[in-house]
């Protein structure tokens, strides 16, 4: 079974880093987890009148305010089926700066759409398009496009004046022999909001998926795409 960014990107995924191409080329059906630890160099926000986009954000963990140097990071990556039925990756981002801090994401493959959607914080309620290509470096370059809001009823295009623009690269370095990360997230109006850079190693964990721990699941499953 290919994973959702094979079938994504079709014959690109072949020109994708083979480091990368093996996070990235995981399923369900694999059994497999990659856990990612290691040290973002940075993390930084935006200007005083962002934090409020921020703040509101770590209601959720959609995004968050803490910044720093050299801080403790972990990424889980968990390919799991959702109640819907639909292949799923989990995207768990724990930062140990002053406070730990959480960036919970889920990516789902959508037929519909013909691209990934990324459902942002605990209960989905941002789902986010998501664009893929090949970086210059061998690289996963993933880019956020048109966004929607659900929460029960209520159903709208979210507007990108209150949102941001996430820019994600992720690549292998055979030079330090480890996966490094820069993300940087800007809105139109008001510039940059946050982002983070740094580099990690990571395990590769076999699991069965009633063994995936609640914690890195989602509080609840948004179907609409």
């Amino acid at each position: 079974m290919r994973s959702i960014y094979e079938r994504a990107m079709g014959s690109d995924f072949g020109r994708l880093h083979p480091q990368i191409q093996r996070r990235f080329g995981f399923s369900s059906r694999d059994n497999v987890a990659s856990v990612g630890t290691g040290i973002m160099e940075e993390i930084w926000h935006g200007r005083p009148y962002t934090l409020p986009f921020l703040y509101i954000g770590s209601w959720r963990r959609i995004m968050f305010l803490e910044y720093g140097r050299n801080v403790p990071f972990q990424i889980q990556n968990y390919a799991y089926l959702d109640p819907l039925g639909r292949e799923t990756v989990t995207w768990v981002r724990t930062f140990r700066a002053n406070r730990q801090r959480r960036f919970d994401a889920y990516m789902v493959y959508s037929e519909e759409r013909s691209c990934i959607i990324d459902y942002l914080g605990t209960h989905q309620h941002l789902a986010v398009d998501i664009e893929l290509s090949v970086a210059p470096n061998g690289g996963l370059h993933l880019r956020s496009g048109a966004q929607r809001f659900y929460e029960g009823s209520i159903a709208f295009s979210f507007p990108l004046l209150f949102s941001g623009i996430a820019d994600v690269c992720e690549w292998y370095d055979d030079a330090k022999q480890e996966f490094r990360i820069e993300v940087n997230v800007t809105n139109k109006t008001w510039g940059r909001l946050f982002g983070y850079k740094g580099g990690f190693q990571v395990e590769w964990r076999a699991i069965r998926q009633e063994d995936i721990l609640a914690d890195v699941l989602p509080h609840r499953t948004e179907k609409r795409e």
